[in-house]
């Protein structure tokens, strides 16, 4: 009988041992992950808004051709006090338009780019989407005296790659929150419902300036007053960032955004 309890007792303290080396182990194991979890590098991801408390929001205008809106919009920010505003601008768009650069420039406004080439960068390879991205930013450095560090890719079109090039080349994605849908030419009372109606503190606002957005001039005015009358404040994209150190909403990947192109989404 004492032979039976002594080999139990040697069992029970082996286990024993054994369950305890089993935890430590496991506890290694967890605090190693989550040193992992916070000194890794985060993927790169665009920005869709600022999570913030503050009630201000981003107007951003996206401009890639023609010559009969931008001024009319800049006429419009003037008279209405909006200092904070960004335009992403095509390079090919930008060195044809030299007068309309240098005033948006002098009104000290924010310049982003809007690339080279207007065409879906995600079907592009690793290479060219470099050389797109960094063909714009010569540009509009020359433009304007300074690299952008804010982009917003063609018709809203990136995946895993482009993001991981542009912030190799210290770029930022820049989308949006609230998409006006200008480009479609809905009506002036459409466009300013839906911004008004959809805004939100942190949020990035889509409009355009390209002469195939033929009422955003018109819907803005009433844009600004009416965000105004909410309590909303103007501020860069650049501003909205610094609100706080928490990414807007990420994502890496969002080919299927392809389905909303148009060839009148500039």
């Amino acid at each position: 009988m004492n032979h039976f309890f002594v080999f139990n007792g040697r069992r029970i303290k082996k286990i024993f041992f054994l369950t305890i080396a089993a935890i430590l182990s496991l506890s290694v194991i967890w605090v190693e992950k989550n040193n992992l979890s916070v000194f890794a590098p985060h993927p790169p991801a665009a920005v869709y808004n600022v999570p913030t408390d503050r009630k201000v929001v981003a107007l951003t205008f996206d401009i890639s051709w023609g010559d009969k809106r931008a001024e009319p919009i800049l006429d419009i920010l003037k008279t209405k006090n909006v200092d904070n505003v960004t335009f992403f601008l095509s390079s090919p768009w930008s060195k044809t338009h030299p007068d309309i650069v240098k005033k948006i420039t002098d009104s000290g406004y924010e310049i982003g780019s809007h690339g080279h080439k207007h065409d879906n960068y995600s079907k592009y390879s690793d290479e060219e989407i470099r050389k797109q991205i960094t063909i714009a930013d010569g540009i509009l450095k020359d433009m304007t005296g300074k690299s952008p560090n804010l982009i917003r890719m063609p018709n809203g079109d990136f995946d895993k790659r482009v993001l991981r090039i542009a912030e190799e080349l210290n770029y930022k994605v820049i989308q949006w929150d609230t998409d006006s849908l200008d480009w479609k030419n809905p009506g002036t009372e459409l466009i300013v419902n839906r911004v008004v109606g959809s805004a939100h503190p942190g949020d990035i606002i889509l409009l355009h300036a390209s002469d195939s957005c033929k009422q955003t001039h018109e819907a803005l005015p009433f844009i600004i007053d009416q965000l105004r009358a909410k309590g909303f404040e103007f501020v860069t994209v650049s501003q909205l960032i610094t609100q706080t150190e928490t990414d807007g909403k990420a994502v890496q990947d969002r080919s299927a955004w392809n389905e909303l192109a148009s060839p009148y989404f500039t």
